[in-house]
């Protein structure tokens, strides 16, 4: 009798039994990483850029025609010709582009899914809010499971294809915008 408890136990183990790959994120030894459909994560947005742009340009041209003619019959002169003709153009020109930008926020995001080959897509947004004035900041992105730290953070420069998107509107943003009269201008001319 005992014998056939023991199978029946071992065979309803062996039927509903656990998956090695199925719980792997769920140890009573390590801290629990987002894996799956749903988890969240928290990116660490440490960005900085800068890039500059520097041009000249320098051309000249110079052309010089001229035609002269004197002439005389027996002893007798003749009046002297001359023509001279003579062009000139320069241009000079130059540019320079510099920007800079810096970004440091922490946004919480979600899985959204998870590929084939065990990387994950991520998405989240944050939108701010202070007088008047809003900032929205969005990012997606790519993310290896072994990149996520173990409080589940990770770093924006860890994330691949990432995008992180900064839009703002409110009282700042209008007044930094031309205004519709100089845009009419600048559409006609």
């Amino acid at each position: 009798m005992k014998t056939k408890i023991l199978i029946l136990i071992l065979i309803a183990f062996t039927a509903y039994g656990q998956t090695m790959k199925q719980y792997a994120s769920s140890s009573l030894f390590s801290d629990y990483k987002a894996s799956r459909v749903g988890d969240a994560i928290t990116i660490i947005v440490v960005e900085a850029s800068q890039a500059s742009n520097k041009a000249e340009t320098s051309t000249g041209r110079t052309s010089d025609i001229g035609l002269g003619g004197k002439g005389g019959v027996g002893e007798t002169s003749l009046p002297g010709v001359d023509f001279d003709l003579g062009t000139n153009s320069d241009f000079k020109g130059s540019g320079v582009t510099k920007s800079a930008g810096m970004v440091r926020t922490k946004i919480s995001a979600l899985i959204d899914s998870v590929m084939p080959n065990g990387l994950l897509h991520i998405k989240g947004s944050r939108k701010i809010s202070i007088n008047g004035e809003e900032q929205m900041i969005s990012i997606k992105g790519i993310v290896r499971v072994s990149d996520i730290q173990a409080d589940n953070t990770i770093y924006s420069y860890n994330i691949s294809e990432a995008e992180l998107i900064l839009e703002g509107s409110g009282a700042i943003d209008r007044v930094q915008s031309p205004g519709w009269l100089t845009k009419l201008f600048h559409w006609l001319f």
